[in-house]
């Protein structure tokens, strides 16, 4: 090795090659900043905007201005066992002022450097609150009933359901899958969505639910890069029989458990049985088990059973039935038959 080679040509200590470390780390500036750079986001939903693409990504604020500050950063490329900390100060409303210091080895030698960057914060209406505030939309769900008006459970189920779909498309990335209306109206309830994959989830979840059938509807309302552009009405009509309905037939109380067409499919709730019912078998319907009463276990006998009526306090007398187990002083669901003056066990 010739002393042309070994010995650094500045400092004068061995090096195996030109510069040694510590010369060549002074002579390199380990990281530069940005003076700004721009953060865009929604101010109605609060989505960001990475590029040209929005992102409904949540992060807490101080992990956002991190990511934005690091991002103004460029770090030498031959550092090595890289750390960054940034420290944010909000100088304005829309204005965050950081610091960045990054510590790294560079050519086996620790250095250390700061810089300074600013991140400025930019309203934007995002592509889905466009959307929205435009009054744009391609379906709309109906829910309805046949031969009757649905009740507040239904009205309650189906938006539930409509809103938890929403969420879910929304959360897989489907960012323009959003209810822009849910209107209670006198006949049931209407459902605003901003794609057909939505209001086809919402159409098929309600039926499956409550039961039922849905049916579509498109209307042809313009064209777009030459292709036809529909909006449809999901109409959906719920059956005139519920599922927990309780219903009499040949003199038996049956619970529907199911609809099918104009079958139903009951629970005996003398026997614990099922079996299907055509809807022209019904004679009367009592009630819901969603309507039922807490009566009290009076007394147990093989073939009788006393319930204190939670109405009157008095004893009432029933059959048991094979599929409960009343327990004396527990209480049990019953319904009530007004027409019959009679209390029926649900469960």
């Amino acid at each position: 090795m010739t002393i042309q080679t070994s010995i650094c040509p500045r400092c004068g200590k061995p090096s195996e090659e030109g510069l040694c470390p510590e010369c060549r780390a002074a002579d390199v500036r380990l990281l530069t900043c940005e003076p700004y750079v721009t953060a865009v986001y929604c101010p109605v939903c609060e989505s960001q905007k990475r590029g040209k693409t929005w992102s409904d990504l949540q992060m807490p604020r101080e992990d956002l201005v991190a990511e934005m500050a690091v991002s103004a950063v460029s770090i030498h490329e031959d550092a090595k066992d890289i750390q960054v900390t940034v420290r944010g100060e909000e100088i304005a409303s829309n204005r965050t002022a950081c610091t960045v210091e990054v510590g790294a080895n560079l050519y086996g030698i620790p250095v250390r450097e700061t810089c300074s960057t600013e991140i400025r914060w930019q309203k934007e209406s995002c592509d889905r609150c466009s959307r929205i505030s435009g009054g744009y939309y391609e379906g709309i769900v109906q829910v309805r009933a046949t031969g009757r008006k649905i009740n507040a459970y239904e009205r309650e189920v189906a938006a539930t359901i409509a809103q938890q779909a929403e969420e879910s498309l929304q959360q897989s990335g489907d960012r323009f899958s959003f209810i822009s209306d849910l209107e209670d109206t006198k006949d049931g309830v209407d459902i605003t969505v901003g794609t057909q994959h939505l209001g086809q989830e919402i159409s098929r979840t309600i039926t499956g639910a409550l039961g039922g059938r849905f049916t579509t509807h498109p209307k042809l309302v313009g064209e777009k890069d030459g292709k036809a552009l529909y909006r449809i009405t999901y109409s959906i009509r719920l059956p005139f029989y519920q599922k927990g309905d309780v219903v009499t037939s040949r003199g038996s109380y049956f619970e529907v458990r199911d609809i099918d067409g104009q079958h139903l499919r009951v629970f005996d709730l003398q026997s614990g049985t099922a079996r299907t019912l055509n809807e022209g078998e019904v004679e009367r319907l009592i009630g819901n088990v969603r309507e039922a009463e807490s009566a009290l276990v009076v007394f147990t006998q093989p073939d009788l059973v006393g319930l204190m009526d939670p109405k009157t306090y008095l004893t009432r007398e029933v059959n048991p039935v094979p599929w409960t187990f009343p327990v004396e002083g527990q209480p049990i669901r019953v319904l009530r038959d007004e027409e019959q003056d009679r209390l029926v066990i649900v469960g």
